[in-house]
């Protein structure tokens, strides 16, 4: 695998200040050196060793003078505006006066000049802009250095704010599962125990053939059951195919006394709802409304689309259960309550579950999905399931 390297030189003047003043130090008093030997050096033809080596020097002495400026403004950093302006301003002019001072001194010394310091003030009002251009260029990197920490620090934060997001994501997502699992392993446990009491009965009173038929029918719904996983949705069609396995089941125990209604409109076969949501509602119609009456019942199933909507709805002829969404807790068993979570569970409160009833001819379960949700929740089975 090739890794890019960086020259240690380079990635150390990146990462130091101190590397950083060190490096802007030198370029810019030099820099001046080149202006000064071609806008006077030159254009005055003194092209001496002397005067050479004295443009040459002066940014020396320009190193040294200004490099306690820095200590002095990040002191002066935090204090009041107008106390800082006014040091600042003091803090380039000392300087000011000592760089001309010394620059005259070695122009004197280094050359054949003798009528310098009678030239003073014009040699002080070029350090002063100098050293004011000096203090400008300082505050404007300091600033530009802060800005790029504040916003290094925003991304960082951000970057934190959103691996927490995921975490907490995540965390959400576990525990929905585990949520749904539970609910879908308490329902089977539930069916299972309904199921072996009823071919105990019929092995007590000797239907041997009957109850084989249901155990062979009960392995088929147990493996339908078992191979799908509570966390992903199936279509319509397929629910009501799963459906059917259990009430195979279920007509072999009672015969004549259940009749069953399917109405199921095509256009909401594919329509995807939560695995098994159907099967607990019969049940429990069968266990309050068929199996209480003498003559049995009729349970009719029935679908459809409503706009935007996925409509179901679990009839049946007995005298039916009182109750409502809010009071599914205290109800009667434990397949309408996990049914509610479940649905809770899936679409929050942007669904409708009621009971409707009892009446004349019986109890009815009304549910309403949403359809506009099936492409993000999909989304949402494909973290679920891994």
């Amino acid at each position: 695998m090739n890794q890019t390297t960086v020259n240690p030189w380079l990635g150390r003047l990146y990462r130091d200040r101190n590397t950083q003043f060190l490096f802007l130090q030198i370029l810019g008093w030099f820099s001046l050196s080149l202006i000064s030997f071609f806008s006077l050096t030159l254009w005055y033809n003194q092209q001496s060793f002397a005067y050479i080596s004295h443009t040459l020097l002066q940014s020396v002495l320009g190193v040294a003078v200004s490099w306690p400026l820095r200590s002095v403004f990040h002191y002066l950093w935090n204090k009041p505006l107008l106390s800082r302006l006014l040091l600042t301003v003091l803090s380039v002019l000392a300087c000011s006066i000592i760089w001309s001072a010394l620059r005259i001194g070695a122009f004197l010394w280094m050359t054949t000049e003798t009528d310098v310091w009678a030239d003073f003030g014009g040699w002080l009002f070029g350090s002063i802009m100098i050293f004011l251009c000096w203090a400008a260029f300082y505050h404007g990197i300091k600033y530009y250095q802060l800005l790029q920490s504040e916003h290094e620090a925003l991304l960082h934060f951000a970057a934190e704010n959103k691996e927490e997001q995921l975490k907490r994501s995540r965390a959400e997502t576990f525990a929905q599962e585990a949520q749904l699992k539970m609910l879908r392993y308490q329902l089977n446990p539930h069916f299972l125990f309904n199921t072996l009491n009823a071919i105990s009965a019929l092995v007590v009173s000797r239907s041997s053939a009957n109850a084989n038929t249901m155990i062979m029918q009960l392995s088929n719904f147990l493996r339908y059951s078992l191979e799908n996983d509570p966390i992903k949705r199936v279509t319509l069609e397929e629910e009501v195919r799963a459906l059917r396995l259990y009430l195979d089941i279920e007509k072999t125990r009672f015969a004549d006394r259940l009749e069953l209604e399917f109405d199921v409109d095509p256009a909401a076969h594919e329509i995807k709802i939560p695995s098994l949501l159907l099967q607990p509602l019969v049940e429990n119609a069968i266990k309050y409304a068929i199996a209480p009456a003498e003559k049995g019942g009729k349970i009719s199933v029935f679908s459809k689309l409503d706009g935007e909507h996925l409509v179901i709805e679990v009839k049946d002829t007995g005298a039916g259960i009182e109750g409502d969404h809010h009071s599914m807790v205290s109800g009667p068993g434990i397949g309408l309550k996990n049914t509610v979570d479940r649905l809770s569970a899936f679409y929050g409160d942007n669904y409708v579950f009621e009971l409707r009833g009892p009446n004349a001819s019986g109890m009815t379960i009304y549910i309403r999905l949403p359809l506009e949700k099936q492409t993000a929740e999909s989304n949402a089975e494909l973290v679920l399931g891994g």
